[in-house]
């Protein structure tokens, strides 16, 4: 009873307040008792929500839909939206939305999907991107305000005849031609031009991916000298990558794996291996845009032709070789998480192989503060391409041949801290 009557007080003196200092100051107004402080805000607060999705258009989202309070952090949140995507079997791309109720909302939790196709324009992805939003968000609308949502339904979709099935004249296959990176960079003394093109093949379906990409690469460095002889330097990198993967079930997978290189920077005239592998899902499948732990195995060999005879005596050979392979992803709201283990070894001479670990972890610590630790450290005993001889100065320079070496290792530490204002709900774009 006591408590009855401090509520029912309180909120006739934060009337009174409000009367006697106007509308604008009514939602923070206070009365205070001997008890204690009890406040009472004139109308409800907007929901709380903090939107984590690279793949958003976030200026378009703050500006068409208003009907929520966008926040920085999910510490201050009501709502975490946590969005993440795939590519489809018709290389589209699937959005899956996750709503995650906190504090007073903890109990409600959405998760669907939505998918657009590769022939889907940039605009009309951010109007599906928001209608999802919105049918996502209405249920925490609802708890906040019932008044404030209303559900119509399009009676069309009843009809059978409204779901049209065409068959597919492509049978899920796209093409890709690229061109792109050309670079060109004159000076009085020098030129530079880079170049990189392509094309891709590629079919994925429920039960099969496949792709086939051929690939150009060429570099060319001029450095012109008065008097002398122009310094003359260029790389070509051309190759192919193609590989065909089968579904065995929601944890099994078998692929055969393709490749061909030729590239002067490494001493390789010729190189293509032919690798059938399997591959373990611990997890379905169906879970891999969130978290995946896998296990493969590749076994297969390869032929090498090389520009010079190499430091192990041979012009050609033959490669039995086989790669393992465990590697972690996941992704969830609090951060993502990598890390994963390679080792490929020759068969003919087990101590020629080359190992690689690396990782990465993107954690929110607490509210405003998150770290980022990056790290990777490569083995390496396998360089049998190296050619006798000592390399020019100018051809390490001009990076025109490789070097010798045991190892190498890379690593990074990164933080960002936010503070302030703890809505993101403004838009402004100007240049």
């Amino acid at each position: 009873m006591q408590l009855d009557w401090l509520r029912r007080s309180g909120r006739l003196c934060a009337a009174l307040v409000a009367l006697q200092v106007g509308a604008a100051l009514l939602a923070s107004a206070r009365c205070v008792h001997a008890q204690g402080d009890v406040e009472e805000p004139a109308q409800a607060r907007l929901l709380q929500v903090y939107l984590d999705c690279n793949d958003c258009d976030d200026d378009h989202i703050r500006s068409e839909l208003r009907f929520v309070e966008y926040v920085r952090d999910p510490q201050q949140a009501q709502v975490h939206v946590f969005v993440t995507t795939a590519r489809t079997v018709l290389s589209g791309e699937q959005f899956e939305f996750s709503f995650i109720g906190l504090d007073a909302y903890q109990d409600t939790q959405i998760s669907f999907a939505r998918t657009v196709d590769q022939a889907t324009t940039m605009d009309e992805t951010r109007e599906l991107v928001n209608a999802a939003l919105q049918t996502g968000l209405a249920p925490f609308v609802a708890q906040l305000d019932p008044k404030a949502v209303s559900v119509s339904y399009d009676e069309s979709l009843r009809r059978e005849d409204a779901v049209l099935v065409e068959r597919d004249p492509w049978r899920y296959w796209t093409f890709t031609l690229y061109g792109g990176d050309f670079e060109l960079d004159l000076e009085s003394n020098r030129e530079v031009f880079d170049s990189r093109w392509g094309f891709f093949a590629d079919h994925r379906s429920e039960d099969w991916k496949v792709r086939v990409r051929p690939y150009f690469n060429y570099d060319l460095f001029i450095v012109r000298r008065e008097g002398r002889e122009d310094v003359r330097s260029s790389i070509s990198r051309h190759g192919l990558d193609t590989y065909v993967i089968r579904s065995l079930g929601p944890h099994w997978s078998a692929a055969i794996f393709g490749t061909y290189i030729s590239r002067n920077d490494r001493n390789l005239r010729h190189r293509g291996s032919l690798l059938p592998g399997v591959e373990y899902s611990f997890l379905p499948y169906s879970e891999a845009t969130r978290r995946t732990i896998t296990l493969s195995y590749v076994v297969g060999v390869s032929f090498a032709d090389y520009y010079d005879t190499t430091i192990y005596d041979v012009d050609q050979e033959w490669l039995p070789q086989h790669t393992v392979d465990f590697s972690v992803v996941l992704r969830r709201p609090w951060g993502d998480i990598f890390g994963g283990v390679e080792l490929l070894q020759y068969l003919h001479d087990t101590s020629l192989l080359r190992a690689e670990f690396g990782g990465y972890i993107s954690v929110r610590l607490f509210e405003g503060f998150s770290v980022q630790f990056q790290g990777e450290y490569e083995m390496i005993r396998d360089q049998l391409s190296l050619p006798k001889g000592d390399a020019l100065l100018s051809e390490i320079l001009l990076q025109q041949r490789e070097l010798a070496t045991d190892y190498s290792f890379s690593a990074s530490v990164a933080f960002t801290y936010t503070f302030g204002s703890r809505f993101a709900n403004i838009v402004n774009t100007r240049f």
